[in-house]
């Protein structure tokens, strides 16, 4: 059985569809990402399992327990931990009130465990917290009652990047001890280190999901030369090479655009006197081929990073929605959401 299973899921506002049919499988035991552009869907799709909002159409199961059944859902509730993206704690009380109230609603098996990896001051008061603080005893209050399945909603939001190894540290030692993980995330670097399995969700219509191994194949890196020549085009004519843009510059001279928008002409050459050539593309093929191809050239430098998340998406999965039904439908989600201390 899986820890997750979704069935035609709907919610239709009227004038915004946020869920459109949504379908798919998390099975028990592994990490999935849920991934797309802001307003996609994500954030509905998840306080729909939650029962935060109720669906038009469609169901859903949360280990084996139907959402759209009160009793059921309070059940699956037991054993989910949920982090938000909005935590709302009281901002009166301290860390040490908030975790007490966590531990009688639902129990406390690992605060001690978890406060000494994540360290949110307690005898503070959460007026008082930083962003990264608040993001800190939510992923205590997530965990602190051991839960067989955990929903978290942007989880390193705030976290600096020490806090943000640990965390990623502890979500693998979680499924190594058989725990599900369900996560949306806009960083594809936290998706690529986490995840067994992701799912991408447009306009509210689910467009795949795959091994996240598939989408890093797919997604490809971003390539920079800085070469003392310009570069023919033949040259970067090979698998993989996307969008290409290039600036040629010596002194005050200088040229950019797109390799397609110069009619033939040498990547960065402006028929002036530059000296320095750079060219950026995207690239999802073999380093090794490009390397080759590239032996005859003097470089500068050459430097290669990973694609941004949205690259991918407007690459593989076209345009974003518009900004109206973005913002209208994560509005209308938030107004009918639970804030960070009522997720059980």
């Amino acid at each position: 059985m899986a820890a997750i299973e979704l069935e035609g899921l709907t919610k239709d506002y009227g004038e915004v569809l946020a869920n459109d049919g949504v379908s798919f499988d998390v099975d028990r035991g592994e990490i999935f990402g849920y991934l797309g552009p802001n307003g996609a869907g994500k954030t509905t799709t998840i306080r729909t399992l939650l029962g935060f909002i109720s669906p038009t159409a469609g169901t859903a199961r949360l280990l084996g327990h139907e959402i759209t059944d009160e009793r059921q859902l309070i059940e699956a509730k037991r054993n989910l931990g949920y982090l938000p993206d909005d935590l709302a704690f009281d901002d009166t009380a301290t860390g040490r009130e908030i975790l007490d109230l966590h531990a009688s609603i639902k129990g406390d098996e690992r605060s001690e465990e978890l406060l000494e990896l994540f360290d949110p001051p307690l005898d503070r008061e959460i007026r008082d917290y930083s962003t990264g603080n608040v993001q800190k005893l939510g992923l205590v209050t997530t965990f602190m009652h051991d839960p067989e399945l955990v929903i978290l909603d942007e989880p390193t939001s705030g976290l600096d990047p020490l806090l943000q190894q640990r965390f990623t540290e502890f979500v693998r030692g979680e499924r190594e001890a058989g725990v599900t993980v369900f996560f949306s995330s806009h960083i594809l670097s936290e998706v690529r280190r986490l995840c067994d399995r992701v799912g991408i969700i447009r306009n509210g219509r689910l467009v795949t999901v795959e091994p996240v191994e598939s989408l890093l194949d797919r997604s490809g890196k971003v390539v920079r030369l800085d070469a003392s020549e310009p570069i023919s085009p033949d040259d970067l004519a090979i698998a993989g090479v996307h969008d290409i843009e290039s600036h040629a510059a010596s002194g005050s001279d200088a040229t950019t655009g797109s390799e397609s928008d110069r009619d033939g002409m040498a990547v960065g050459e402006s028929g002036g006197a530059e000296t320095e050539y750079t060219i950026t593309f995207t690239f999802t093929g073999d380093v090794n081929v490009l390397l080759e191809q590239l032996r005859e050239y003097r470089l500068h430098d050459l430097s290669i990073e990973e694609a941004p998340l949205e690259d991918v998406f407007m690459r593989f999965y076209g345009e974003n929605d518009s900004e109206g039904e973005s913002t209208e439908s994560d509005r209308v989600a938030a107004g009918t959401g639970v804030g960070g201390g009522d997720d059980v």
